[in-house]
């Protein structure tokens, strides 16, 4: 494994006209980890993600992927490199079928040459590769759930159907918008075992939450944005013993303890 961050952010600064969203944020991201990202609503934290994946335009600053930068890149080129994200409003074909919905990145450039997740890319059909793929993260074969319109599907199938997207396109990092919010306490159970088999496979993955008993689960390192600049990054405990995330997150010292209750 290299020594070498997969995903380094250097000075990512964005302004929306006379207003601040991001001031000077710097980290990295190594090989195979997971990183939590929190924050309190409007701090930045999809603009982040927005600037990396290149949805919107950084006003200033920089990104590297494996030391390459790739700040100016347009984002199907990013996507292209093996950076994938999900959205926290969820954007399938609502029209298509859930497996329909991988045979599009399926058929990209990237999984041409890569082979794609498992090798669909290049062997066997499409259509019973994404299938598979959903079988993977949870869809049920036998249910014809994967046959179902995505319009007709559930959150917590949606959340799904989003990281099925990105693993169709054998992603070496997958930035993760809120896929916790909105799950009901049996389907986020059953999704953080899909996380840490991600991980397992080798993929770093970038995690915006609100859940933070089930970040810290997957997590060991997280950065914390308050108003558009990082106000700490640390393990679990160090950043929710900080007084500063006490103070700009939580709002008591009691909340913090309850939320603490996740060990």
């Amino acid at each position: 494994m290299s020594d070498q961050p997969i995903l380094e952010v250097k000075g990512v600064t964005k302004t929306f006209g006379g207003i601040l969203a991001l001031n000077r944020v710097s980290f990295h991201v190594n090989e195979g980890e997971i990183l939590g990202i929190i924050g309190p609503n409007g701090s930045g934290k999809t603009t982040l993600i927005n600037c990396i994946t290149a949805f919107i335009k950084m006003t200033s600053g920089k990104v590297f992927f494996r030391g390459k930068d790739i700040s100016g890149k347009p984002a199907h080129k990013i996507a292209d490199m093996g950076v994938t994200r999900t959205f926290q409003i969820m954007r399938p074909y609502y029209t298509l079928p859930a497996y329909k919905n991988l045979v599009i990145p399926l058929f990209s450039p990237r999984a041409k040459r890569t082979g794609g997740w498992r090798g669909g890319g290049k062997l066997g059909d499409r259509n019973t590769v994404g299938i598979d793929i959903l079988e993977e993260i949870g869809f049920e074969r036998d249910s014809f759930v994967p046959y179902k319109t995505a319009s007709t599907l559930p959150t917590g199938y949606l959340k799904r159907l989003e990281l099925a997207r990105c693993l169709a396109l054998k992603p070496e990092i997958i930035l993760c918008d809120e896929v916790f919010s909105g799950l009901s306490m049996s389907e986020i159970a059953s999704m953080v075992p899909l996380i840490e088999r991600l991980q397992m496979d080798g993929i770093a993955l970038v995690m915006i939450e609100h859940r933070l008993r089930e970040l810290f689960r997957v997590a060991r390192r997280i950065m914390v944005l308050n108003f558009g600049e990082k106000l700490i990054e640390g393990t679990p405990e160090e950043v929710m013993g900080d007084e500063r995330v006490k103070e700009a997150y939580f709002g008591s010292a009691e909340e913090v303890e309850e939320d603490m209750s996740y060990a």
